[in-house]
């Protein structure tokens, strides 16, 4: 659910193509017809791909604790199926974040175009991949856990008004602390994962009792396709993306701006740069030199 910086960036890697070699010459070649994936950016598929990847596990992993834990407490307990909820978002992080940036849901994707920190043309490619790898997932939980018919399916436990209000909250504090880590440089970025995981914990902890704790409208899709259950699923629409595009632009509210970290006049105010920061300045002293003798920078 991070955006992190060594996330593929199509931008990136155009740059630094265009740019090497350039003091080479060339006979110009003839023009190239253009093939179907010449319409998309770079490395799109390696994205897409990780996605379904990243959500078939995370659905699986929190929905089939979920299912187990509703079936029978004593063999996985509702505070269990949190914390596996939370390790295996830590876990995907950690894994694929430098490739499509570990989103995993929908409504964190929405909220980083909206931030600005996720090129919109993108965006329908990654709801689909994430919708298709929770929809794997719940089949083959339904295939696995038979004859459990709840699949870890998210329903409010009373008033859909209330589970629509905890959505938003929960989904608030999760999408805050995931634009903070992931996108501030002045953030310890290394902690990523384990702030997000945590979040994701804490907050499945509280909203689990009134509204199972879903903040994902692609972790709540799946199942319900496989359980055929489909109560007040509206809520798990319209709360989790309303909830993390509030906590994006909140923190884009009160981030701080000026100087960062690799700016050698804020020596001493941060113990560490972000991970970030020293991925940026290693790529930038592997780039080529210009005519200038400066590295090329990244845009």
């Amino acid at each position: 659910m991070a955006s992190h910086s060594n996330e593929i960036h199509d931008i990136d890697v155009a740059t630094a193509q265009n740019t090497t070699g350039q003091d080479t010459f060339y006979l110009p070649l003839p023009p190239r017809r253009r093939s179907f994936m010449d319409f998309f950016p770079p490395f799109l598929f390696q994205k897409v791909v990780s996605e379904v990847i990243s959500t078939f596990l995370l659905v699986f992993v929190t929905c089939g604790s979920g299912a187990l834990s509703k079936h029978n407490p004593s063999q996985v307990s509702q505070l269990g199926a949190s914390v596996a909820g939370g390790l295996i978002v830590t876990v995907m992080i950690y894994a694929v974040g430098h490739i499509s940036g570990a989103h995993m849901n929908p409504a964190v994707t929405l909220a980083f175009a909206v931030s600005r920190h996720f090129p919109w043309i993108q965006v329908p490619f990654y709801w689909g991949a994430q919708i298709t790898g929770s929809t794997i997932a719940s089949f083959i939980l339904r295939e696995l856990l038979h004859p459990i018919t709840d699949l870890g399916t998210t329903t409010p436990s009373g008033n859909a008004g209330k589970a629509l209000v905890a959505e938003i909250l929960v989904t608030f504090n999760m999408m805050f602390v995931t634009l903070a880590v992931a996108t501030d440089t002045r953030a310890v970025g290394e902690l990523a994962g384990l702030a997000v995981g945590s979040a994701v914990c804490i907050t499945s902890i509280f909203a689990g009792p009134i509204s199972g704790g879903s903040m994902n409208p692609a972790r709540t899709l799946g199942p319900a396709f496989a359980s055929d259950i489909y109560r007040s699923v509206w809520v798990y629409l319209i709360g989790p993306p309303i909830g993390t595009v509030a906590g994006a632009l909140v923190y884009n509210f009160i981030r701080l701006r000026g100087p960062t970290l690799s700016d050698p006049s804020q020596k001493g105010s941060q113990k560490s740069p972000s991970i970030k920061t020293r991925r940026m300045q290693r790529q930038d002293s592997s780039l080529p030199a210009n005519d200038d003798g400066d590295a090329v920078a990244s845009v």
